[in-house]
């Protein structure tokens, strides 16, 4: 009987068992964990390295369904065809249809750089590519690199990376790349399946899919030529037997190179210049925007009414921005001022169809319609006590800056239209002490940048002061001859303690670099700029807050950055990132060391500020910006099934 109970309880206990499992799976069933992997190619038709093929589609299976992103700018084939193939994915096959005749005897390589995801967590299959040739052997060789932006190291995305053998000066812009592939999201590139022989190589952002450059499109190019190679290195492989223990096996590699091309890409200071825009939106100035930079200012000749054939120079105030691409004509002659039509002919440098410059002429056409005013009934002017109209039109003065003016620069006054005369007697600056208003002397000039319209007033400034400025009625007339309005300026300059300042100690660099440094604000943009040849910089009156830094080894002195010239083979100016972020506070200075060349160039950019971000996995999150300088660089590890190194220095 005490078996019987306990076989009963036995049998009880398995059924409760089974009962609360069935309870527990009631609920929405566990997912599993969330896939990280992308596809996994499984066959392909043709097979990779097939020989004597004469098909007109290639085939891909893959482990999972997949989808594909902008496939018709990423995915390549090489050598170039004219007309792009049809490249398709529908469920777990990936399908491309060649529109082109195939050439006889010649290695083709499918690149897919980064096209191909899978189509529910869309992770990424990165750097597959096949092969197959129309004749009895395939070319195996291989070069990989990077491509980084030249003056702000961007990873330079979707770029066409190619190589000619044809080592002419004119091959780039004359025939197409002899061989291509695009870089990825991290601008690293490789172009596979080349014969032994000597090379170039060029990237280009190739806008019009010619396969060629033309100086419009912003290249990078290798200044030595390349002969790809391989050489054989031993791998490392563990193995686990089913026992649990670990065994070590070693096989050949085989390494192709070189693998550690880097390419800076940069765009020449070269855009043709073309009348872009032009117009009279007020009756007294005509205005015309310039396509590109000009060393020279047009000729404008007037076309039409009395002035006709006479230089339109004579009767204006030009002002100009410094590249002279924007150019605005103050119209100083009344006659001109009331006409509502003005022709002009206007001269000036274009390159023609074949690239050569030669002088140009538009003939246009400024209209002046005035805004409609509904007049009062019987309004009658306004008249003084002798009985003279009122002045109507007055020059409007405006201070630049607000109320807070800065230690190290001048008070900055714009004036509404060119200045005639200015009267220095009827300006008056006056600084506060206690109740009582003290004039102090201060200095009149142009301003650098904009000398038609504004004025800069400097003073030795004392910090943290009230100061009031003056103008009197009629102290200033414009080339009109209206005068200015009493004008009253009231500022406080900044205490000391309200700056920040920093200097940088360089390492690194040969005695007597000539060298830019920009801090830059969180747009990568500069807000401040310096240059030195003795190792040492030092900003100073700074507004406290997040800045970054870049540096210029000036090789040409010019305290710019400078594209290079391939025609000159001449590379742009060497550009390097503080890697880290700089948070100025008040009242207080930094001193900071940098060596240029202790990060690899790819890690020195701060992600906070890079545009240019790699796209993540599923799951993943970007690095906060403290753990930058702990990442890995990406560049290093592109191709680890051929052992493939890229660099890790310029």
């Amino acid at each position: 009987m005490k078996h019987i109970w306990k076989t009963y309880n036995l049998v009880f206990a398995i059924l409760g068992a089974i009962l609360a499992c069935a309870c527990a799976s009631m609920g929405r069933p566990d997912g599993g964990a969330r896939d990280t992997e992308p596809p996994v190619p499984l066959a392909s038709n043709p097979p990779a390295g097939q020989l004597n093929f004469n098909g007109k589609r290639l085939t891909v299976t893959f482990n999972e369904n997949i989808q594909l992103d902008d496939a018709f700018n990423k995915v390549v084939v090489s050598p170039a065809m004219s007309q792009p193939p049809a490249v398709s994915a529908n469920g777990r096959r990936l399908t491309v249809e060649f529109r082109d005749t195939l050439r006889d005897s010649t290695t083709y390589t499918v690149d897919f750089a980064d096209a191909i995801k899978d189509l529910n967590e869309g992770n990424i299959l990165d750097g597959f590519a096949l092969d197959f040739s129309t004749g009895p052997t395939i070319d195996t060789l291989r070069i990989s690199g990077m491509v980084l932006g030249a003056d702000n190291l961007e990873p330079a995305q979707g770029m066409l990376v190619g190589v000619h053998s044809n080592l002419s000066d004119t091959a780039l812009t004359t025939l197409p790349l002899d061989r291509i592939a695009r870089t990825n999201q991290l601008g690293q590139f490789t172009i596979r399946n080349l014969p032994a022989g000597r090379y170039r190589v060029f990237a280009i952002d190739d806008v019009n899919r010619d396969y060629r450059w033309d100086r419009s499109e912003a290249m990078a190019f290798y200044d030595m030529t390349v002969e790809p190679t391989t050489e054989t290195f031993e791998l490392t492989d563990t193995l686990r037997s089913s026992q649990g223990g670990d065994s070590i096996a070693t096989r050949q590699g085989i390494r192709y190179l070189p693998n550690d091309i880097l390419l800076s890409l940069y765009k020449e200071d070269y855009t043709p210049q073309y009348m872009k825009d032009y117009g009279r939106a007020e009756r007294r100035k005509a205005t015309m925007v310039f396509g590109a930079r000009a060393d020279s200012l047009p000729r404008v000749t007037i076309t039409n009414g009395d002035f006709a054939g006479r230089d339109f120079s004579d009767f204006t105030v030009l002002q100009a921005s410094p590249g002279l691409d924007s150019l605005t004509y103050w119209l100083r002659e009344p006659a001109l001022v009331e006409s509502d039509t003005l022709r002009l002919a206007v001269t000036y440098l274009k390159p023609d169809s074949a690239g050569i410059i030669a002088e140009f002429t538009d003939s246009l056409r400024f209209d002046f319609r005035a805004p409609r005013q509904k007049k009062k009934k019987d309004e009658e002017p306004q008249l003084d006590s002798l009985g003279n109209p009122i002045r109507t039109e007055f020059l409007d003065i405006t201070a630049i800056g607000g109320s807070q003016q800065e230690l190290h620069r001048g008070l900055l006054l714009e004036f509404s239209e060119p200045v005639e005369t200015l009267d220095s007697m009827a300006m008056r600056l006056e600084i506060q002490s206690d109740t009582l208003w003290i004039p102090t002397a201060y200095t009149l000039a142009a301003d650098t940048l904009n000398p038609v319209l504004r004025r800069n007033i400097s003073a030795p400034w004392q910090a943290g002061t009230k100061y009031r400025l003056t103008v009197d009625s009629a102290a200033v007339y414009n080339i009109y001859g209206d005068p200015n309005r009493p004008f009253k300026h009231e500022f406080t300059t900044k205490a000391e303690e309200d700056y920040s300042g920093i200097t940088f100690f360089l390492e690194g660099l040969p005695a007597d670099t000539a060298v830019v440094i920009e801090l830059l604000g969180t747009s990568d943009q500069p807000v401040y700029r310096s240059r030195t040849k003795d190792g040492k910089i030092r900003f100073s009156y700074l507004a406290p807050g997040t800045y970054y830094a870049r540096l210029i080894i000036d090789s040409d002195g010019n305290g710019l950055w400078t594209p290079g010239d391939v025609a000159l083979d001449r590379l742009p100016e060497e550009t390097y990132y503080f890697p880290k972020k700089l948070n100025l506070k008040k009242n207080w200075d930094i001193d900071q060391t940098w060596n240029p060349f202790e990060l690899p160039l790819d890690l020195q950019k701060p992600l906070a500020i890079k545009k240019n971000k790699p796209k993540l996995k599923a799951g993943e999150q970007q690095p906060r910006e403290e753990e930058d300088e702990e990442a890995e660089s990406p560049f290093g590890a592109y191709d680890p099934n051929t052992g493939q190194l890229l660099p890790q220095r310029r």
